[in-house]
C-alpha cells in the first residue's frame, strides 16, 4: 500500500512557510501522497439553530487549488489529493481548467477525488441545487474527461452544455485520476462505471464497509473492468490510536484490498505543525 498523510486543514494554521516546511517533510519522509479536505464556506451555528454539521465558521479550512498549486512549486514527488472536492457545486469547466492547470504545474501529480458534500448553505452561496448534486456529479465527471482529453468538445447535458469549446493547456495526465468519496450504493455505480479509485469511510473491519466493498467488486465487473483498475484508500487517526492499533488497522485495511492507507493527525490535541509531523514519522516507521 501506497501511504499517505492527511493535511491538517482544521488545525494548519495560516503561515505559508509552516505550510511549506510541512509538505517539504511529508515528502522527505517517503509518504507518497498528500490528501486535503475541501470546504468553501463554513456556517455561523447562531444562525442556523438546529446546526448539525461538523464544521462551521470557525472551521479553518484552505482552499484546495489555489494550496496545491503552492505546494507543487516547492514540492517534487508528492502526489496532491482532493479527498474530496466538492464536485457538484462547482462550475464544471472552472474545475477541469483547474485541474489541468494544477496537473502541469505539478508534473502530472494530482488525484482529483469528488464527492457531493452535504453542507446546504455552501450550494446556496455557490448557485448550486443541492438536491441534484449526485446525477449532477455523474455528469460533470463526463464531460470533465472529455474536456481533458480532446483539444475541441461539443457536449451537451442536463446540466452543462459546451459547444466546439476545448481546454489549452491540456494536462499532463489524460485523464487526471478521478476518485469518488461517498459509499452509498448510486455511489458505488458510479465508481463502476466512471471511477479512478474510491475512498470508503469508516473501519475496515465494519459489516457495512465489507459490503460495500463486495457491491463495488460486483459493480466494477458488471461495468466490464477488473477490479485492478479502481484504486481503495483507506484512512487511520492519531487520535487514541496505539501503534499496535495502526498495524492491526493497516493489516486489515490491506486485507480488504487497499491500494492506499492515509494517516488523519486531526483532532489528537496537537498544537503544532510539529507536533502532526511527528506523529506522522511514528506511523512511518511503524507502518511503512
Amino acid at each position: 500500500m501506497k501511504l499517505g498523510a492527511i493535511f491538517p486543514q482544521l488545525e494548519s494554521g495560516s503561515d505559508p512557510g509552516a505550510i511549506r516546511d510541512y509538505a517539504q517533510t511529508v515528502e522527505g519522509l517517503g509518504y507518497s501522497h498528500l490528501s486535503i479536505y475541501d470546504h468553501v464556506l463554513g456556517a455561523d451555528p447562531t444562525h442556523y439553530k438546529d446546526w448539525r454539521g461538523p464544521y462551521t465558521t470557525q472551521s479553518l479550512f484552505h482552499e484546495p487549488f489555489v494550496l496545491y498549486g503552492y505546494l507543487a512549486a516547492v514540492t517534487q514527488k508528492l502526489e496532491l489529493t482532493t479527498e474530496i472536492i466538492i464536485l457538484p457545486q462547482r462550475q464544471t469547466a472552472l474545475v477541469a481548467k483547474q485541474a489541468a492547470e494544477l496537473d502541469i504545474l505539478s508534473g502530472g501529480r494530482l488525484r482529483l477525488g469528488i464527492g457531493v458534500g452535504w453542507n446546504q448553505v455552501e450550494y446556496e452561496a455557490l448557485g448550486q441545487d443541492f438536491h441534484t448534486r449526485g446525477r449532477r456529479s455523474e455528469e460533470q465527471v463526463r464531460l470533465l474527461k472529455e474536456l481533458w482529453t480532446k483539444p475541441v468538445v461539443t457536449f451537451a447535458g442536463k446540466w452543462d452544455k459546451v459547444t466546439a469549446a476545448g481546454l489549452n493547456p491540456l494536462p499532463v495526465q489524460r485523464p487526471i485520476p478521478v476518485w469518488f468519496g461517498g459509499g452509498e450504493e448510486p455511489v458505488l455505480r458510479r465508481i463502476a462505471r466512471l471511477g479512478d479509485g474510491w475512498f470508503p469511510q469508516g473501519s475496515p473491519t465494519s459489516a457495512q464497509v465489507q459490503q460495500r466493498m463486495d457491491l463495488l467488486r460486483i459493480y466494477v465487473r458488471e461495468a466490464g473492468r477488473e477490479m485492478s483498475a479502481v484504486g481503495i484508500e483507506g484512512r487511520l487517526g492519531a487520535a487514541n490510536a496505539t501503534q499496535d492499533d495502526w498495524v492491526k488497522g493497516a493489516a486489515a485495511w490491506r486485507d480488504l484490498g487497499a491500494t492506499h492507507l492515509s494517516l488523519n493527525t486531526m483532532g489528537a490535541g496537537f498544537t503544532s505543525l510539529a507536533q502532526h509531523l511527528n506523529a506522522l514519522r511514528s506511523f512511518k516507521d511503524t507502518v511503512g
